[in-house]
């Protein structure tokens, strides 16, 4: 799509936003629902269109991404009364007498940019927030999960407001067309270099952005761990993740050296539990995206230095875009595959000697999207959270708050900034409007000129809500 057509395209979705029409209460409602039904008459066709980009089983695309759009929308159409009404707060006692609110209103026109991992959950989720906080949105779905961008493209002008909301295809030119239009708020899902670019962008408008990267989310496992339980949930976070190419994905394990062995032939055993001893023939586990992904993850395992180090796996066949669900044994911390998230179906597993020395190792790095721990020690517990820092951390499980819509989900520094999901989802998308209301019957002359000590001490006794000091100044009894 040309400049000049996406140009076009803004203008008038700003035209629309301008008439008013998305603010109106039945205008949300109206999309939200559009979005359910639509959900439940293509349930097949996006299911279908996922698994042609990512070869993402059905199980899988309903739970991470069908679900998910389907649950947000019906909790925001169940709470968007509540969610959009004014919100009283005491006002202070030097402004009485006065009422004070907050009152969400729109951004304005939003630019949504998804990304290819989860190409439907990343396309309509922040929709349904910019929706039900009544913006007008303009959607650029990723470019290389074709089948669903194309699938999108279709479907929403047939269920959605197509004045107000429209949907960009393309890749790199068209999304460089779109960072320079004039935009109310630009949502991003995507990687901390393009993050980067599109900050950069938003920044010659003063343009408020969320960010939604990623980073090396790292697993803790102490000692008191159960560790049946905790490689099962610690490989279906990674390998039933979209194969690790999730944001939130398990990226590397570090384990206290007293159970690390026992560890790792606990996780080979769970993997040939879930996957067979052939995981290429499995029907559950997703493929690599694309040959360049494959090549990059390829690039990881043939280094010299991790080439000896795999425990399990490490098979890859090119043709069918597949490698084997990995594990790595005490890969060196300067390495590659430790450098950089990996974001497929490696899993490097680390020993350590003690707790501190994995909060060592995770605070030497950028701040992750998420952190796992798994213990059954509340002491570890409360020094993990304490002495480290992450977009979201889950406590004997893997990725699950991501589905929780009434905690936040979103990064830190490198992992990214402000947060979405459930009601976060609308404040992410409002602008929530400081309102101070006072009536003409009372005006306090001790705020204006000229100033004597009396009217001094009177206003300091007031914002300081000295109650016996004002009486007192308007007895003349100080002052």
């Amino acid at each position: 799509m040309e400049s000049a057509v996406i140009a076009a395209v803004c203008g008038e979705v700003r035209g629309d936003f301008k008439s008013g029409r998305t603010r109106s209460l039945d205008w949300r409602l109206a999309q939200l629902k559009s979005i359910v039904d639509l959900i439940k008459k293509h349930e097949e066709d996006i299911t279908e269109a996922v698994a042609v980009d990512m070869g993402k089983p059905s199980y899988e695309c309903f739970a991470s991404e069908i679900f998910p759009v389907k649950s947000a929308c019906q909790l925001a159409i169940k709470n968007l009364k509540n969610w959009t009404a004014a919100v009283n707060v005491p006002p202070l006692l030097a402004t009485l007498p006065a009422s004070a609110s907050m009152k969400p209103e729109p951004f304005g026109v939003v630019l949504i940019i998804s990304a290819w991992n989860f190409p439907f959950l990343l396309s309509l989720d922040p929709m349904v927030g910019a929706i039900a906080a009544g913006n007008a949105v303009v959607l650029k779905p990723s470019e290389m999960a074709p089948a669903t961008s194309a699938l999108i493209a279709r479907l929403l002008p047939l269920y959605l407001d197509k004045s107000a909301i429209r949907v960009v295809e393309g890749g790199v030119p068209e999304t460089t067309a779109l960072l320079q239009q004039k935009w109310d708020k630009i949502f991003y899902t995507g990687s901390p270099r393009v993050g980067r670019i599109v900050m950069a962008e938003a920044a010659k408008n003063l343009t408020p952005v969320t960010l939604e990267l990623g980073g090396k989310s790292p697993v803790i496992v102490d000692s008191s761990s159960d560790l049946k339980v905790a490689t099962r949930r610690i490989a279906v976070g990674k390998w039933g993740n979209n194969n690790g190419q999730a944001c939130v994905s398990p990226d590397y394990v570090l384990v206290d050296s007293s159970c690390s062995t026992k560890f790792i032939e606990a996780m080979k055993d769970t993997l040939k539990s879930f996957y067979g001893e052939n995981p290429r023939e499995s029907m559950d586990i997703s493929r690599v995206v694309n040959i360049n992904h494959f090549n990059r993850l390829v690039g990881l395992l043939d280094d010299p230095n991790i080439a000896s180090k795999i425990a399990h796996g490490g098979e890859k066949d090119e043709t069918k875009l597949y490698i084997a669900p990995t594990l790595l044994e005490d890969v060196p911390l300067d390495s590659k595959v430790m450098s950089e998230e990996i974001f497929g179906p490696i899993l490097p597993i680390i020993s350590v000697r003690s707790i501190d020395e994995a909060i060592d190792i995770v605070n030497s790095r950028p701040k992750p999207l998420a952190l796992y721990l798994f213990t059954k020690k509340d002491k570890v517990k409360e020094k993990v959270i304490a002495e480290t820092s992450a977009g979201g951390m889950v406590v004997n499980d893997c990725c699950l708050h991501f589905l929780t819509t009434t905690l936040p989900f979103g990064g830190v520094g490198e992992s990214g900034m402000g947060s979405y999901h459930g009601k976060f989802s609308f404040d992410a998308f409002s602008h929530h409007k400081a309102i101070l209301t006072r009536p003409f019957w009372m005006d306090i002359m001790a705020r204006y000129p000229p100033y004597s000590a009396h009217k001094k001490t009177f206003i300091r006794c007031l914002l300081e809500a000295d109650f016996v000091g004002v009486i007192l100044c308007l007895l003349g009894l100080k002052g």
